[in-house]
């Protein structure tokens, strides 16, 4: 149940906006507004872009000019339209009032929630571009828990019982929860409000799931979502991202997905980058080593807020699909420097440069993923043949465990045998010295 959202004054339903998250200093339930980074339309930053690029803009464009045919009759009852010939990226207003394209995001959004199954089934890729360019943050929280279907969770009901419950993880989560966000206000001290829903979000998940329990990383997600929402709403968001998005899978003690998220994403920088590929190699820098982060993380410990944030509102709707993407435009937009240094210079770079690279303009990170070649089917057979592998791994240490206990039985066997042996000998022996006595005695 979700309430309407009044209707505002029309305009160009042009541009989202999507600035920093940033909660309110009275309720972790509302944000603060803050500004986004500077524009970035075609025209002020055509000179960075390349033609592909361009081009792929024009076409997002057109997509805008769609979304107007689309829009038009929620537009009409509310008089005369403005011009829409605005940009397809821009940043909001620093103005406490909101602008005029705010208040035509605020309709949009408001009737994409209030109708939302209508969309999902009928305007599913107005829905999908509208997303990749961010999703307000007024919106956020609605539309994630709509994307993930976590309004109605069973185990909402739970959330308070499970507080009051203790888990095995409490100490190893209690460390870690000043290392997550440790700059962000919401998480400064150790008394703060965001340590403490943090906690608890944790915790309630450790005792429904104990098979997982609590795992490092995780807490930055949980932390983002606590940052849009209360913790009940962000416990079943949670839930629901760990259940749907294969970040279970991620996140189980053995770390199988890991390793079939890695295997796969260095198939594909062998395949699209393999200059790069053989320069890693020479430098024994493992894909591991960069990229184990980006999937457990989902790019929360690489990018600032804003940016990070965009990239999972993608996430929230298309999975991880995202993540290989954004990982392999990064490094394509890298590719010339990172050739020229050794292992510790990688190893900085990635560290000091790549995560401010697109602080001022998200949305060209966001156009370069998705010129990123990605095959669905290839990934699924990469999987199959990773699976094959870990089964033949699987069996060759099987077939040593039983090659070993086998050995171990034999020495066992032969230890045995000895024994019997030299019992066998002094008995012998013994029987000798008792026929000679016999003998000599006769």
């Amino acid at each position: 149940g979700f309430s309407a959202v009044p209707d505002l004054p029309p305009f160009s339903p042009g541009t989202m906006a999507s600035p920093a998250v940033s909660p309110d200093s009275s309720s972790h339930e509302a944000l603060s507004s803050v500004n986004s980074a500077p524009a970035c339309s075609p025209t002020s930053d055509s000179e960075n872009l390349s033609p592909d690029e361009l081009e792929l803009l024009a076409k997002l464009e057109e997509q805008n000019r769609l979304l107007e045919a689309d829009s038009k009759s929620m537009r009409s009852m509310n008089g005369s339209r403005r011009n829409s010939g605005s940009s397809l990226v821009s940043s909001s207003s620093a103005s406490s009032n909101l602008s005029h394209l705010e208040e035509d995001t605020w309709i949009l959004w408001g009737r994409i929630v209030n109708e939302w199954d209508e969309w999902r089934k009928k305007k599913e890729k107005l829905l999908k571009e509208l997303i990749r360019k961010g999703i307000p943050h007024h919106f956020r929280a609605i539309v994630w828990q709509l994307l993930c279907s976590a309004t109605d969770m069973p185990v909402k009901n739970q959330y308070s019982e499970l507080l009051k419950m203790s888990s095995p993880c409490e100490k190893l989560i209690r460390r870690d929860i000043a290392r997550t966000y440790p700059e962000h206000e919401f998480f400064k001290g150790q008394d703060s409000l965001g340590q403490e829903v943090l906690f608890n979000v944790m915790k309630a998940y450790s005792l429904v799931d104990r098979e997982v329990g609590y795992c490092q990383g995780s807490a930055f997600i949980v932390g983002l979502l606590l940052m849009q929402m209360p913790e009940e709403e962000a416990f079943c968001v949670f839930v629901r991202l760990m259940q749907e998005y294969r970040l279970r899978e991620l996140f189980k003690p053995s770390m199988a997905e890991l390793g079939l998220c890695i295997y796969q994403f260095e198939y594909m920088l062998q395949e699209q980058l393999p200059e790069l590929n053989i320069h890693f190699r020479s430098q024994s820098f493992l894909t591991s080593m960069y990229a184990s982060s980006w999937f457990l993380t989902l790019f929360l410990t690489t990018f600032p807020l804003p940016v990070a944030t965009r990239v999972f509102d993608i996430f929230m709707y298309e999975g991880l699909e995202i993540v290989f993407r954004v990982g392999m435009a990064l490094l394509q937009f890298n590719q010339a420097e990172l050739v020229q240094l050794d292992m510790e210079g990688m190893s900085q770079y990635f560290q000091k440069v790549i995560p401010h690279q697109f602080d001022s303009c998200p949305d060209k990170l966001i156009l370069r993923a998705f010129q990123v070649k990605y095959n669905p089917k290839k990934m699924k057979r990469l999987e199959k043949e990773y699976a094959a592998i870990k089964n033949k791994e699987m069996e060759e240490q099987i077939e040593i465990k039983r090659l070993r206990t086998e050995n171990r039985l034999l020495k066992q066997r032969i230890e045995t045998l000895e024994k019997e042996s030299a019992a066998l000998a002094d008995r012998l022996i013994q029987v000798a010295s008792k026929i000679a006595i016999l003998l000599f005695s006769a």
